[in-house]
């Protein structure tokens, strides 16, 4: 979002605001801004906003893909982090996909950390979507969800042409 003068004369002075939503984002951001001139030796000028965006919680990968062969299974951890001085609770709410996957939920730094491992279960080739909702005790973000993507697989039954894609020749006997 921005505002800006829309003229400002030769030699003169302007003021542009730039807005940036950081909801979704944590961390470092930096984001651009083009503006456009009547100047032949600069039409167009970037500007650059560097923030750090600071969330009452930090989570690793709020968004989760598995990918797995059929009848095998795939773990992969996501890491929960408080980020303010009073310790963090987390109490699941609700998870929709218990018949594809199980998921544990480990504290590794009392009140601080937490880690939440998904396991997929083995089954046959299929995509699946669900979430996994916690609870939170902190009033600046009082849940989580995770949004957790499957794909299954279809292992391979025979052995295929070779990599190069030719089928290699019989040999003969004289």
């Amino acid at each position: 979002m921005a505002e800006f003068n829309k003229a400002i004369p030769p030699g003169g002075e302007g003021k542009i605001k730039l807005s940036v939503q950081t909801k979704g984002y944590s961390r470092t951001i930096t984001k651009s801004a083009r503006v456009y001139t009547n100047d032949p030796a600069k039409k167009i000028v970037r500007l650059t906003v560097k923030a750090f965006v600071k969330v009452p919680i930090y989570v690793s990968s709020p968004k989760l893909t598995l990918h797995v062969k059929e009848d095998q299974s795939i773990a992969k951890v996501v890491e929960v982090r408080a980020e303010l001085d009073k310790p963090l609770e987390l109490t699941p709410v609700q998870f929709s996909l218990a018949d594809k996957l199980t998921y544990t939920i480990k504290e590794i730094e009392r009140g601080r950390r937490f880690e939440i491992c998904f396991t997929s279960m083995p089954g046959p080739p299929q995509s699946y979507r669900g979430f996994l909702k916690l609870k939170t005790n902190y009033p600046e973000k009082p849940d989580i969800t995770l949004r957790i993507r499957g794909l299954i697989h279809k292992k391979n039954m025979s052995k295929g042409p070779s990599r190069s894609g030719t089928i290699p020749s019989p040999t003969h006997r004289r």
